[in-house]
């Protein structure tokens, strides 16, 4: 069965779709198996194709580049990264009703980080580590970031999270949360050079095998810019002493610190008013890295 339909621009699709689609583009691995992937995931549909495939399924015209995007910059990333990153076979055209570029992409196991982490400090660790090789890859040639992306100033969200307070009403602390994002927007701009930025560090992307983090999956918010907004996981995965570990490991400044916690809010406000009654794995996720956010600045 396809995911519920959200947006008037979004696609469904089922098993049945993505066989007509391999077979007519892809006919090698036409006799494979298919079995719709279960996640919380926004953005695409994600199937199984055989024992070592999968088929990513963009379900909006706004998510309908990433693949584009992942084709060029991960097999560029990837040797200076040291957790693996998704390896993309093949681009499918748009074809029987469905209206978008779809990929084939390498299976990558594990489950997704909420509550499958073995040892939390050294989770932390490894994060950070990713984080900083992807700090340090060349980032010559990148695309232009898009005004109110990942990894611009905090203050180009400023609208959205404010309209997302306000539309989720008596469901958060929005005086809270309003009083967390104003210091966030308060703390010095980020004037060092751009580096790259995954923009998306959340459990759901965070892939663990045998309890320890093995890859880093979906890059379609990959940007050069504030390196502050892969902070996001100090409040959606780390808590406490793994949380501390992850700023130290990263070297994180008071300001800097800020800025990552107003992304993390930011995500976490916008999410929620989007997806309160379509998406309960997105709403508790969310939900949970916002009450980590507001404890933090109830603390200081």
């Amino acid at each position: 069965m396809g995911a519920t339909k959200r947006d008037a621009d979004e696609a469904r699709t089922d098993v049945p779709l993505v066989r007509r689609l391999i077979a007519g583009q892809f006919p090698r691995w036409a006799g494979l198996p298919i079995e719709r992937v279960d996640h919380y995931g926004t953005d695409h549909d994600i199937y199984r194709l055989g024992d070592q495939l999968s088929v990513r399924m963009p379900r909006r015209g706004w998510a309908a580049g990433q693949a584009a995007k992942e084709r060029r910059w991960l097999p560029r990333l990837a040797p200076h990264l040291p957790l693996a990153v998704p390896v993309q076979l093949a681009m499918g055209e748009p074809a029987e009703g469905y209206p978008f570029a779809w990929s084939v992409y390498e299976w990558l196991p594990g489950a997704n980080a909420n509550g499958t982490l073995n040892d939390l400090d050294q989770a932390a660790v490894d994060l950070a580590a990713f984080v900083t090789a992807l700090r340090r890859a060349d980032s010559t040639g990148a695309h232009p970031r898009p005004t109110g992306a990942r990894g611009g100033p905090l203050a180009e969200s400023d609208e959205p999270v404010r309209r997302s307070i306000a539309r989720l009403g008596d469901r958060i602390d929005g005086k809270a949360a309003l009083r967390s994002w104003e210091e966030s927007l308060e703390a010095p701009v980020w004037d060092g050079p751009e580096v790259w930025v995954h923009g998306d560090l959340l459990p759901g992307n965070l892939l663990v095998v045998e309890g320890r983090l093995s890859a880093i999956i979906d890059f379609g918010a990959l940007n050069v810019g504030d390196p502050a907004c892969d902070l996001q996981p100090a409040w959606n995965v780390f808590a406490g002493e793994n949380r501390a570990r992850f700023r130290a490991e990263l070297g994180v400044d008071d300001a800097s610190w800020l800025r990552g916690r107003g992304w993390a809010l930011s995500q976490a406000v916008n999410a929620l008013a989007y997806y309160w009654d379509t998406n309960a794995g997105m709403v508790r996720q969310t939900s949970h890295a916002l009450a980590q956010v507001l404890a933090e600045d109830g603390e200081r």
